[in-house]
């Protein structure tokens, strides 16, 4: 098509002329010397090297960029720096200028004849091309704040919707449908909430409607000839409304002035859909805004006596027209968390037909009109947070401050400093904090595609797994089968989401390689034709210096410890075992002062407990309270220290009710999962007569219990009864009651009780 001679039509010679008078009347003195020559030069070079080409609509480029300038400069403001952009933008769209990293000359021309500024809108506009080459889904609140981020200069968002309006606006009777379709879609979807956003109700209002045209024509063009057919009696409706309340308000003295707004045809037929009603049934087709007059600065004082005007005016209204209760809104005694103050209400006017009045102060008026309101979140539409809020308010004050034309022309963006947003391979977006890695991005998708990745391909760039994402990436996840998580992943993922992963996979991970060094362990023994026992072998791992048996069989997959002298070792342990007289068999004595301690016996958590924070949250790190000791089956509670940890009390903890009452805020579900497999400490309160040998009776039945190990023992005696504290391991709580059941049955003893 590059081969073709482009010409313009004589139509298109007369509108270009024409638009070039308009924008060098609106630019006026803000042209630089030389601008007007240069450009011409530079489009007639252009067509001369037949470098000009048509679009997929058949427009003429150069036309639809004057009337996008025009667009941009009457309704967003836009100056000599945005104007110069969107007609330099043509030459890089149709093969001209290339601004990638190989070729730098291109955009340093640019910079050196028409300015900095002029270059840097002109490679955003560039670098939001280049996002739409990765498909991106466009009716994703993501993708829209990614566009916000990532244009560099507030201009370029705005000469794109200024395009997009231009566009709509030519392709009305284009024969290219599918291409029509798509450009709707991106309108209605994209486009039309941007400009939402930036306060540009207008041409929101008309990219919505045109999309309305083009994908749904016939609900279009019905709204369309209903409203065109009652427009006359509409108006006289409106007309005979306000008199009556025009008369009242100033006899009561007061300075306002009153406006009538007929909603959009896009807006008419959501409510239609919503309501599921015809035309006929939609009965707010207008609304009637009443805007106080005040001096008022809107200090505390003042915004009272604001409010009592609003309310007087609402009292003259609700006097003359019936009010429906149900539709009142006070936005006056508590405005919205963004700012909106007003009070509306619906009452039945004449001919029995229902009417939405808002009564607001010029002051108030002012602030919902300038965003500070933000009016598009006002009408449902989903917003970002923090600086992005901010960031529109200013943009919206620029754009209807003539004062403020100067700083909307400097504006740079910074946002979203914190944040990054990158592609899957199918155009979702995906948002993260920034530092976040390839790795995060692998962990976000799936556990198993975090576990096996390797790296990714970014931008057809092999990257590792430990690349930085930035916003714009697309990210293709590497994997492979030999690959598992390692220790220092936690250095490098970003998200707690990741790290929350890697922990549990390292925890799979130590378990499955235990059970496999236990499994060659006691295949080994059983060579030598020794009997493993779970009771010796936990009291020899204690003895080697071992906190957790995983530890110990961990070091044993690693070859840390050597197998053969772990059997010897063992065997030894057997027989010293065997050879010395077990607890029970200790000599007889009195209960008098009794006192034994085992610093060697240290609480040991099992790899398969786990606790349930808030229903379904695990890998959550969490401290067992030491007030109530809580083990495995005990009915638990989580509750938030200052710190920012999780401590797990037991339901009947004695510091539960003051917990409860001063800080209930705190307090979170929780529960035990898992199979109760861990060794938690706890504390035994035995009391009974002091007979001769009931100590080693008690210890007897401990030492014989499987899984429970004695800690320490703490008894006192006086005047022939005693009482003291058992600390043993337990397991669970059934093993508990089953253990605390048998204390109860030798002889002398009359209470056993968990502290």
């Amino acid at each position: 098509m590059k081969s073709e001679v482009f010409y313009f039509t004589e139509e298109e010679k007369r509108e270009s002329g024409e638009l070039l008078e308009k924008l060098e009347q609106h630019l006026g003195d803000t042209l630089t010397q030389g601008d007007v020559e240069k450009m011409r030069a530079h489009l007639q070079r252009m067509m001369a090297n037949k470098e000009l080409q048509r679009d997929v609509f058949g427009l003429n480029p150069v036309l639809q960029s004057l009337r996008t300038a025009l667009i941009a400069v009457e309704e967003e403001g836009v100056k000599r720096d945005g104007v110069m952009a969107i007609l330099l933008y043509t030459s890089v769209i149709n093969g001209q200028i290339q601004l990638d990293a190989d070729d730098a000359d291109p955009i340093e021309d640019i910079r050196r004849d028409y300015g900095n500024s002029v270059a840097t809108i002109i490679h955003g506009l560039v670098r939001i091309q280049e996002l739409y080459k990765k498909n991106p889904v466009i009716e994703s609140e993501n993708f829209r704040n990614l566009l916000l981020s990532f244009a560099e200069d507030m201009r370029v968002i705005l000469i794109m919707i200024a395009d997009r309006v231009s566009l709509m606006r030519q392709i009305r009777d284009t024969e290219n449908l599918s291409g029509k379709r798509k450009v709707s879609e991106e309108a209605s979807y994209l486009y039309a909430p941007l400009a939402h956003k930036l306060g540009l109700y207008k041409l929101k209002s008309e990219l919505e409607d045109l999309s309305l045209k083009y994908l749904e024509h016939d609900a279009y063009y019905m709204i369309k000839e209903k409203l065109n057919a009652t427009k006359k009696s509409r108006d006289a409706y409106i007309e005979k409304f306000i008199a009556p309340i025009d008369q009242k308000l100033k006899e009561a003295g007061l300075k306002f002035h009153m406006k009538g707004r007929t909603k959009s045809i896009h807006s008419i037929w959501q409510k239609m859909k919503k309501q599921k009603c015809g035309f006929e049934g939609i009965y707010d087709l207008f609304a009637i805004r009443i805007i106080l007059e005040t001096d008022h600065q809107g200090d505390t004082e003042n915004r009272t006596k604001e409010h009592a005007q609003c309310w007087q005016v609402f009292a003259i209204i609700t006097n003359m027209y019936q009010s429906n209760p149900k539709r009142l809104r006070d936005w006056l005694t508590v405005p919205k968390s963004n700012g909106y103050e007003s009070l509306h209400i619906t009452v039945l006017g004449p001919e029995q037909k229902w009417v939405e009045v808002q009564i607001r102060t010029d002051r108030m008026d002012e602030v919902a009109e300038r965003g500070l309101a933000a009016h598009w979140r006002y009408k449902g539409v989903k917003s970002g947070t923090g600086g992005l809020d901010e960031w529109l308010n200013s943009i919206r004050t620029a754009l209807e401050n003539n004062d403020s034309r100067q700083m909307m022309d400097e504006f740079k963006m910074d946002l979203y400093e914190d944040e990054v947003f990158v592609f899957t391979p199918k155009g979702d977006l995906l948002k993260f904090p920034k530092g976040a890695t390839v790795l995060d991005f692998a962990y976000h998708i799936h556990s198993r595609i975090g576990n096996q990745c390797t790296g990714a391909r970014i931008n057809n760039k092999v990257v590792t797994f430990r690349y930085q994402l930035c916003s714009g990436d697309q990210v293709e996840i590497m994997t492979s089968t030999t690959q598992c998580p390692k220790q220092d992943w936690l250095n490098v993922v970003k998200t707690s989401r990741a790290k929350s992963k890697i922990r549990l996979a390292l925890k799979d991970i130590q378990v499955k390689e235990a059970a496999m060094a236990k499994e060659m362990l006691e295949r080994r023994m059983k060579n030598r034709k020794l009997e493993f026992d779970e009771g010796t072998m936990n009291q020899l791992i204690k003895k080697l210096g071992f906190k957790e048996t995983r530890d110990f069989y961990k070091q044993l997959s690693e070859g840390v410890l050597d197998t053969t002298s772990v059997i010897e070792r063992y065997a030894q342990w057997q027989q010293h075992v065997n050879g010395t007289a077990p607890v029970s068999t200790m000599p007889a004595h009195s209960a008098d002062e009794f006192v034994f301690e085992n610093p060697n016996e240290e609480i040991t958590y099992g790899s398969d407990d786990v606790i349930v924070i808030d229903k379904n949250l695990k890998g959550i790190d969490f401290q067992l309270a030491k007030c109530c000791h809580p083990i495995y089956g005990d009915s638990v509670f989580g509750f938030v220290t200052n710190g920012g940890g999780i401590k797990i009390h037991r339901t009947d903890c004695p510091n539960a009710p003051e917990m409860r009452r001063r800080f209930g805020y705190r307090i979170v579900r929780a529960m035990w999962s898992g199979k109760g497999t861990a060794q938690y400490a706890i504390v035994l309160r035995v009391i009974g007569n002091d007979d001769l040998g009931i100590v080693n009776n008690i210890t007897s039945i401990i030492s014989k219990e499987e899984n429970i190990m004695m800690r320490s023992i703490n008894i006192e005696s006086n005047d022939g009864l005693f009482s003291g504290n058992i600390t043993v391991n337990v397991e669970n709580t059934s093993k508990l009651e089953a253990l605390i059941k048998k204390l109860r049955t030798v002889k002398g003893v009359k209470q056993v009780s968990r502290i």
